[in-house]
């Protein structure tokens, strides 16, 4: 009825006033806002990109800003737990089977887009930014203010299309705004060379065109210039070393990229290593507070406030299992050595041994025993720690090694249940110093400047010993994985450094070496001197081939036990069987027929 009385009007007026007055007919409703009338101002644009940032929020769909998932679902969307996907933590609660799965290599092909984050979905994220891209030269702005909102777009664009060429290689590049009726939902995915190709002219000109500062303070606010050389430093880092390790052309140009962008914003950013001269805490203090606004090397977070966003993943400390064996025995000694060189390492005989003489960063990552009342673990509930599996009351950790370098107690005393506020850490200056060390470790032309600048920077904030060019120690752990004792120990710094942050199984991929989640997964020494300590322990253990001694072997006897990696299959994620359904084109990856 109302179309027809428009329709009407319309006709009436038209009639009423002739051909003459054509602007009438181009009016638009006052009390809409519409696409003709919405691209105007600096503000429009700025309103724009803020929905976009709401949508990145959704870590399910959009994980490129992963922080923890809102409220509840933080017990499993968290960018801390992602590193159960690979050999640093050894979850068994049934809310983190995905990353059972996987890390076992366990999982199928999904019929769906994908359980929880990790899946092959999110693409109405990708259709809001290209509607962005087609609009923003509409404003009556200058050209320099416009591109600072293409780059925010096309920032976050060539970071999403990283992020699934990461997972699943080739992907369907898609660069304007679709209807029902567009051939590109029925194509075949876009090569990776090519898509990578767009991904990086995406980040050039983000990393050129986005503002050094918003003027924002840290809040956290928008993304600037700086975050988008270390984003722009890592995907070229990944796509570089995997192209190296897997055989593809192209590595040196990937390779450069990274160092370049790395170098220009340790060399020109505002940033730097957050450190107060106390090596015993200046790793982990700033990952345990609230409110991260002016610290120096926090580049963006994102902030969970009372009756905004918040989370409670603090209480899900325990679903993460705890720290592995591997993890805890690539600390180096305080001599600089690793574990098997150095004449300071105790052994592990006792989980106090462990800590000896040991890089300041483990005991700021795992809980050491005379800890428990300083963080107050477990709210300060007074018990001995470490609690193992089958042990009566507290905290309970799979491995032994419960894990403190997130833990804030204070973000749990007093406070109702999903109502807490740790914020997340998204990107900081760390990283660009490893991906800058490992770029150019990878193109053969490091110097022991490169390493001063970077990598000694790290070491520099925990007192621990530079590592020299002339006398790089040999590992004989990681004499068969085909690099140099140099890359080894970058390699080794950057999980060190990262753990708990999401990076450790994209880089067992890239680096090709899946062969490491093939390990069973270990904790502490177990003997009995064990058995009495940790009484009602219920535990399984596995002799060490290596060592021959006894630990606990986290999966035995479960679903998990017993882990594989398919080279042929593994290293790329299975595309969803009802995606493969709607869209013939689209063929399977390798091995997941």
């Amino acid at each position: 009825m109302k179309k027809h009385i428009l329709s009407g009007f319309v006709l009436a007026s038209a009639l009423l006033f002739g051909g003459c007055n054509d602007d009438f007919l181009e009016r638009y409703p006052l009390d809409q806002v519409t696409n003709q009338t919405f691209w105007n101002t600096e503000n429009d644009l700025r309103v724009y990109n803020n929905s976009l940032y709401d949508l990145a929020r959704n870590d399910d769909n959009v994980p490129i800003l992963h922080a923890h998932y809102n409220g509840f679902e933080s017990h499993w969307g968290s960018v801390w737990f992602q590193d159960e996907f690979a050999d640093n933590m050894a979850p068994i609660h049934p809310r983190h089977t995905y990353y059972q799965q996987i890390r076992s290599g366990k999982h199928v092909v999904p019929t769906d887009p994908g359980p929880q984050w990790f899946g092959y979905k999110g693409w109405n994220f990708v259709r809001a930014l290209n509607v962005g891209l087609a609009n923003y030269d509409k404003a009556n702005v200058s050209q320099a203010i416009k591109d600072r909102y293409i780059g925010e777009a096309r920032l976050m664009r060539g970071w999403f299309y990283a992020e699934k060429v990461q997972k699943f290689g080739d992907v369907p590049w898609v660069d304007k705004e679709l209807n029902v009726d567009s051939p590109e939902l029925f194509a075949a995915r876009t090569p990776r060379a090519q898509a990578m190709d767009n991904v990086l002219a995406d980040l050039n000109f983000a990393s050129t065109k986005l503002p050094d500062s918003w003027g924002d303070g840290n809040a956290p606010g928008r993304i600037n210039r700086w975050c988008a050389l270390l984003v722009k430093s890592r995907v070229c880092l990944f796509e570089g070393t995997w192209r190296k390790y897997h055989g593809i052309d192209g590595a040196t140009k990937w390779l450069e990229e990274a160092a370049a962008s790395a170098k220009e914003l340790m060399d020109k950013g505002p940033y730097r290593l957050y450190s107060t001269g106390n090596p015993d805490t200046d790793y982990n203090a700033y990952h345990r507070v609230l409110n991260l606004a002016g610290n120096p090397e926090v580049m963006y977070w994102r902030r969970y406030q009372l009756g905004i966003f918040t989370n409670h993943v603090q209480s899900y400390f325990e679903y993460a299992g705890g720290a592995t064996k591997s993890m805890v025995e690539d600390y180096l000694c305080t001599d600089g050595l690793p574990i098997t060189l150095s004449p300071l390492y105790k052994g592990d005989d006792k989980i106090e041994d462990v800590f000896e003489n040991r890089d300041p960063r483990l005991r700021q990552t795992v809980l050491h025993p005379a800890d428990a009342a300083r963080y107050k673990y477990h709210l300060g509930d007074g018990r001995a720690y470490p609690r193992v599996t089958g042990q009566a009351g507290g905290y309970i950790s799979t491995t032994g090694y419960h894990i403190i370098k997130h833990y804030n107690a204070d973000d749990m005393i007093g406070k109702a249940f999903d109502t807490a506020e740790s914020p997340a850490i998204i990107l900081r200056f760390a990283e660009a110093l490893l991906n800058y060390a490992e770029a150019q470790a990878e193109l053969g032309k490091i110097t022991q400047a490169d390493l001063d600048a970077s990598i000694n920077r790290l070491r520099d904030r925990v007192k621990m010993p530079r590592l020299n060019l002339a006398s790089v120690p040999v590992d004989p752990r990681y004499t068969a994985d085909g690099i140099s004792p140099l890359i080894a120990e970058i390699r080794r710094e950057r999980r060190v450094e990262l753990f708990m942050e999401g990076f450790r199984y994209a880089d067992v991929r890239r680096w090709k070496q899946g062969k490491k989640l093939a390990v069973p997964t270990m904790g502490m020494r177990w003997d009995d001197a064990a058995k009495a300590r940790y009484p009602g322990a219920l535990v399984k253990t596995i002799v060490d081939p290596v060592s021959k001694k006894t630990y606990i072997d986290v999966y035995q006897g479960t679903d998990w036990a017993n882990p594989v990696f398919d080279e042929s299959k593994h290293y790329l994620w299975p595309i969803p069987l009802n995606t493969l359904a709607q869209n013939p084109a689209i063929k399977q990856n390798p091995g997941w027929q």
